[in-house]
């Protein structure tokens, strides 16, 4: 099954996906990455919550444009590491884990929703991403979260994870994603950050990746073999070196091989449990 036929009512003549990005990063006056030219080009914003970076201030100003501009707005949870930017793992009890999770979810629901807006969909950052993908009791814990939380609320995750998995067993809607500017092993994960070459930086190449996902259903591993991922939304990292400049050529890539590119939540939309085992 290909990535544009895998969900019922699309026909594999008109492929959907929706791009997401790592938005809010910044904290006080720090910034990393241009929030307003890539809230023109994704559907999905992943807001950070303060956790791993974001403030009350950085949220609230990137809730409020995505509202301008139609972008679904997702929490990006993550560990308590702002010293870390939420890229170490941490062993946390999955009780407090829940708790947290659910913390970050009210924050930025409430300052959504004065904004107009409201939380979409919840997306795990960074180690808290990564450890879930096999980890079940951090996965529990996640999935708890949202589940307490609104039971309605989609998830986003690696295809063929435990957290996918357990959230679809739970009843969540589930949606998996890839990675634009990342490399995959030939498991279907990610190749981890501090490895040479786990980051992409040529844009045409992205793009090229980008198109075959979602036409093929394929991602090339590092060692050259395609590898089978169902998702239906692609993460374009806001801060990587060019993240604008990749992101706009990936869009007009997938507009010009025929791609539809649209948010998976709210009016119009796309949802159901995609991508579970299949990556």
């Amino acid at each position: 099954m290909t990535a544009s036929s895998a969900h019922a009512g699309l026909p594999a003549s008109a492929p959907v996906v929706d791009l997401n990005s790592d938005l809010g990063e910044g904290f006080g006056p720090w910034t990393l990455g241009d929030d307003e030219a890539l809230l023109d080009i994704v559907t999905s914003a992943n807001v950070a919550c303060g956790f791993h970076a974001g403030d009350p201030s950085i949220m609230r100003r990137v809730c409020a444009r995505a509202v301008e501009r139609g972008v679904a707005i997702g929490a990006q949870v993550s560990y308590r590491d702002l010293a870390g930017f939420g890229r170490r793992p941490i062993a946390v009890d999955p009780a407090e884990l829940a708790d947290e999770v659910l913390y970050q979810l009210g924050a930025l629901d409430g300052i959504a929703r004065v904004e107009g807006g409201r939380v979409a969909y919840l997306k795990p950052h960074g180690a808290l991403y990564n450890t879930i993908v096999t980890d079940e009791a951090q996965a529990v814990a996640v999935v708890e979260a949202v589940r307490r939380y609104d039971p309605a609320m989609p998830v986003l995750g690696l295809p063929g994870s435990a957290f996918l998995r357990l959230a679809a067993e739970a009843g969540l809607t589930t949606v998996g994603e890839a990675f634009a500017d990342r490399a995959y092993t030939p498991a279907g994960h990610l190749v981890p950050r501090r490895t040479t070459g786990a980051v992409l930086h040529d844009a045409d190449l992205i793009a090229e990746r980008c198109v075959q996902l979602v036409t093929a259903g394929t991602v090339a591993a590092v060692d050259g073999t395609p590898v089978p991922v169902a998702a239906r939304s692609i993460c374009v990292h806001g801060d990587t070196d060019g993240a604008v400049a990749i992101a706009r050529r990936v869009r007009e890539s997938l507009l010009k091989a025929g791609v539809t590119v649209r948010r998976f939540t709210g009016s119009g939309s796309f949802t159901g449990n995609v991508g579970i085992g299949e990556g």
